[in-house]
Formats: C-alpha cells, sequence, structure tokens
C-alpha cells in the first residue's frame, strides 16, 4: 500500500512536471522535438543536435559515452494520435509494462533531479541569505558603533555650543553696557561742548589763549617787578600821556654854548 500511494504521487506530480532541457546554460521547457538518452537526460532540440552531431557522443549532463546505436534519440515530445494508437501495438502485455515502467522511470528520475537540483539550489541560497545576514549583522553593529560615535560627539558640540552661547551673551551684556556708558559719555560731552560755545559767543575776551604754563594776568594787576607805584608809572590817562610825551625844546644860546668849538 506504501509503495503503490508514493507511485501515485510521483505519478501525479510527474503529470505536473514540465520536462526541462538538462543543459547546465539552457534549462528552458522543452517543446515539440528533445533529445533523449540511454542514461535518463533529455535535451532540447538545439543543444541536442550541436552536442550529439559528433562522435562518439558523450552526456553533456554526466559525461556517460553514449557509443549505441538506441543510446540517444530524438522523440517528438506531443506525438499524434496515430502514432500512439500503433507505436506499442502487437508487443506481448509484459513488453507494452515494461516500456511503460522505463518511461515513467525516466519521469521520475527527471522530476527527482529538478527536486534535487531545486534542494540545492535551495541550501546554496539558504547559505548566502545566512552570509548575508552575517554580513548585515556586522555592519549594524559596526554602524551602531559609528552612531554611538557620533551622537558622543553631538552631545559634546552641543556642550561647546552651550558654552559659547553663554559667553556670547556675557559678551554682549557687557558691549550694551559699554554701549550705553559711551552714550552717556558722549551726551555729557554734547552738552559740555554746547555750553562752552555758548559762553565763548556771550563773552569771548574773558576766554584769552593759555598754554597752560603762565597763569593769565588780571588785566588790573601790574608786573611783579615794579614798585608801588608802577601802576601811576604806566597808567597813561590824558593828562600823564601829555606830560610823557612831551619835550622840552632848550634855548638856543645853550645849544651854541654845546656845540661851540674851543
Amino acid at each position: 500500500m506504501s509503495n503503490t500511494g508514493a507511485n501515485s504521487r510521483t505519478a501525479m506530480s510527474a503529470s505536473k512536471f514540465t520536462l526541462l532541457c538538462n543543459s547546465h546554460n539552457c534549462r528552458t521547457k522543452l517543446s515539440g522535438f528533445a533529445w533523449v538518452t540511454a542514461c535518463s537526460h533529455v535535451f532540447c532540440d538545439q543543444h541536442g543536435t550541436e552536442e550529439f552531431s559528433r562522435t562518439p557522443a558523450i552526456c553533456p549532463a554526466c559525461s556517460s559515452m553514449l557509443s549505441g546505436k538506441l543510446d540517444v534519440l530524438r522523440t517528438e515530445l506531443a506525438p499524434s494520435e496515430q502514432y500512439r494508437a500503433m507505436v506499442l501495438v502487437g508487443l506481448q502485455p509484459e513488453t507494452v509494462l515494461e516500456i511503460s515502467h522505463k518511461a515513467l522511470d525516466f519521469w521520475t528520475y527527471q522530476v527527482n533531479q529538478e527536486r534535487l537540483l531545486m534542494e540545492y539550489s535551495l541550501s546554496r541560497a539558504g547559505g548566502q541569505v545566512l552570509q548575508m545576514e552575517k554580513f548585515m549583522i556586522q555592519q549594524n553593529q559596526s554602524k551602531e558603533l559609528e552612531l554611538n560615535a557620533l551622537r558622543g560627539e553631538i552631545a559634546s558640540l552641543k556642550k561647546v555650543l552651550e558654552e559659547y552661547k553663554r559667553k556670547y551673551s556675557e559678551v554682549l551684556e557687557r558691549l550694551n553696557e559699554r554701549n550705553r556708558q559711551y552714550q552717556k559719555l558722549q551726551g555729557l560731552l554734547d552738552s559740555l561742548r554746547m555750553h562752552t560755545l555758548g559762553t565763548v559767543e556771550k563773552d569771548p575776551i574773558s576766554h584769552p589763549f593759555t598754554t597752560g604754563l603762565v597763569k593769565p594776568r588780571s588785566s588790573h594787576s601790574s608786573p611783579s617787578f615794579l614798585g608801588p607805584e608802577g601802576d601811576r608809572f604806566f597808567s597813561l590817562g590824558p593828562e600823564n600821556a601829555k606830560t610823557f610825551f612831551q619835550f622840552n625844546t632848550p634855548t638856543r644860546d645853550r645849544t651854541q654854548t654845546f656845540i661851540k668849538k674851543n
């Protein structure tokens, strides 16, 4: 019963299975004509014609020597109704069953080979997936370390930025205070200038030019080297000026006596 169930499942899977060219570089679905070998391999018409036209023929799939007359056959995959009706006519039932058994073995072998090939491809892909997962894990760990380092650097830079902001605020506050002081002093200077200009316009003589080395004297004071009568000596009133600049002309006789020759 178990063998019958396995054969039935194989027959069902084989009925849904489509032959593929056993050439590693082809793997196309077969239709029309195909080349079958005694070693249970099948090839498309193009690759079979290229490979089996040489003598001796060698199977491209398993490298088996195909030297027999019936080791390689070109067959039609979808024969006509007339061919199906006549191909086994006249053969003994045992021969028909044997031929059918061999044909089914061929299909079973092809199905198993495709299954093994798919399992191998799946295993290989799984290994590649595992390698990629390991690689991705390593890359993620490396990127996580780099990200943590960058986060730490960002945190330190934020601290430095906050420190610079604090210093900038302090400097700005000092600058504003200096500006306020400067504006205050500028206002005082402008007011002093206006006051000085106003005083000069009112009394220009009361502010003579001085070098700062000699103290300006009052207009009513006399030089220190003059005596008590200095003010009277340099006081040139109307009456004194006439007396000071008035000269008495000597008499004629005195002049003649003075210049008289001995």
